[in-house]
């Protein structure tokens, strides 16, 4: 995994620590403070899971369906943590949001998103998909760098953006084609095209 563009405070040992460990409903790690700067471990309580289980009361009978799921139930825990961890508040984009306490950057949300997947996996609610590593686009010299959770749709090898960071706190997940992702999308009715 290749993480750019992290603000010195920064430790990317901490950060590759929180993206390799497995997580459990009983201990995973959330990031917040901008590129992992403050880390919180948590666990949910089984009605904590249950709300996001009811986002999955059958199963998913097609990727688009299954990754409609997890952008739903990526929002859903990102309001459950929130609680927490006080990134209830937590604004789209990053920039123009230094006076926000618990902000978090796209690293944040990307490491975040890519756990809360994992939780689903574990679960069985991802039969779909795979989950890779995050990935980051621009790298300073051609804008700046952003970042988001990936999953590749595993009959097609198709790979998809996961990006919970173009909304605030508790809004479904971005999913959309790596190509267009990468190629600058933000999503014309998000917050940060007026706050950025």
């Amino acid at each position: 995994m290749l993480l750019v563009g992290m603000p010195a405070r920064a430790d990317l040992q901490d950060i590759n620590r929180i993206y390799h460990t497995e997580p459990s409903l009983a201990a995973f790690e959330i990031c917040q403070g901008g590129g992992c700067a403050h880390s919180d471990m948590l666990q949910l309580s089984q009605p904590e899971w249950e709300n996001v289980l009811r986002i999955f009361t059958s199963q998913s009978e097609t990727a688009e369906q299954e990754r409609a799921r997890i952008a739903a139930a990526i929002g859903m825990l990102e309001d459950i943590v929130g609680t927490k961890t006080g990134t209830a508040a937590d604004r789209a984009g990053t920039f123009g949001n230094s006076e926000y306490q618990h902000q978090q950057d796209c690293n944040d949300e990307a490491i975040n998103s890519t756990t809360y997947m994992r939780l689903m996996q574990q679960a069985g609610l991802i039969r779909f998909h795979t989950i890779l590593d995050t990935r980051t686009r621009k790298f300073f010299f051609s804008g700046w760098p952003h970042t988001t959770a990936v999953i590749r749709e595993n009959d097609s090898n198709a790979e998809y953006a996961v990006d919970s960071w173009f909304y605030d706190n508790g809004h479904p997940a971005t999913i959309v084609p790596m190509a267009q992702w990468k190629d600058g999308y933000i999503p014309e009715d998000s917050p940060i095209r007026h706050r950025e």
